[in-house]
């Protein structure tokens, strides 16, 4: 017997043509539209079609995010379930990813999966993605993993992948740690397992949190507007390892006096933060003044995190705790 896995359907490029009036690509297929250009698909598992949407990346929402999470959570608790596939749009597909990976406690697979190419070019990659994640939502090996992307035939941590081109096929890496496996020839091959697991229990995420970009000789101007006008947290992409410039400094001072949580990423593609400098505006500097640092989190999967945990109610305490510990 076919095992039987949930297909659910967000939009996407995967999902998209060429519009003739304006010449760029639209979303424009439906789950059952989609399915047609892939009709192995019906080979390898028994599925189950929803229809969530037709949403470009840039449209998915925080609430759109948490909406996701109830309806395959609801999928994952049915017994005749064995996993949950989930096409998205590549521009914000990690941020969804990793949201479902704090929010979701279940051992069946959660793949994520989308394309690159539009279903109206002839080297579309979305069939190739598409039966991939199917084999893996169903795979043994991929038990216990957490919310995974497969894309390009490479497997994923939620956690540890990001979109690193604008355009190419091999989109979505983990330049920290590698890949967890891949898919070749119908089989799953898993050589490691992610780094850190995580569940927050959090049905509300606040949505009021900044993220702000350092750069050479900057200003407090934005910090300052940030902690004016009601933010209730920052998320700071700093440079390096993590530091500021001295004016940059004065502005996260300013956020933290006010009790504002701000959470410390590194604008670098790769790499964690530390506090192993001490001039002004370093990282030992902010660690005085209770910047809380995000480990190997860039800065969008650092405003999920912080958003979930003060949608529970997290102390300044219990936020330091989450990220640090």
């Amino acid at each position: 017997m076919k095992k039987k896995v949930a297909l659910i359907f967000t939009g996407g490029t995967i999902s998209m043509r060429i519009d003739e009036k304006t010449g760029g690509a639209v979303p424009y297929l439906s789950g059952n539209e989609l399915i047609e250009l892939v009709p192995s698909l019906r080979d390898l598992a028994e599925i189950e079609i929803y229809d969530f949407g037709k949403y470009p990346g840039p449209h998915m929402t925080l609430d759109l995010m948490m909406q996701l999470k109830d309806i395959v959570k609801n999928y994952l608790e049915t017994e005749d379930i064995v996993g949950a596939v989930i096409t998205h749009g590549t521009d914000t597909l990690e941020e969804t990813a990793y949201l479902l990976d704090l929010t979701i406690n279940s051992p069946k697979p959660v793949v994520l999966t989308g394309s690159m190419k539009n279903a109206s070019e002839p080297d579309w990659d979305g069939e190739r993605n598409l039966i991939d994640s199917i084999i893996v939502a169903q795979s043994k090996n991929c038990k216990d993993l957490g919310v995974l992307v497969c894309m390009n035939g490479e497997i994923n941590a939620a956690s540890e992948v990001s979109k690193i081109y604008s355009d190419e096929i091999e989109s979505f890496k983990s330049l920290d740690f590698g890949s967890l496996g891949f898919v070749s020839k119908k089989r799953v091959i898993i050589n490691r397992l992610p780094r850190k697991r995580e569940y927050i229990p959090s049905d509300k995420i606040e949505k009021d949190i900044d993220i702000i970009l350092v750069h050479a000789d900057m200003s407090d101007k934005f910090f300052r507007f940030s902690a004016d006008s009601g933010a209730k947290g920052v998320v700071v992409e700093a440079l390096g390892v993590g530091n500021v410039p001295p004016k940059a400094f004065d502005g996260i001072k300013y956020i933290r006096e006010k009790n504002i949580p701000v959470v410390l990423t590194s604008r670098c593609p790769a790499g964690e933060t530390m506090d192993i400098y001490s001039y002004y505006g370093a990282g030992k500097w902010l660690k005085q003044i209770g910047v809380i640092f995000a480990d190997y989190l860039n800065g969008q999967k650092a405003k999920i995190k912080l958003g979930l945990l003060l949608g529970m109610g997290c102390s300044y305490d219990e936020l330091k705790k989450w990220f640090e510990e």
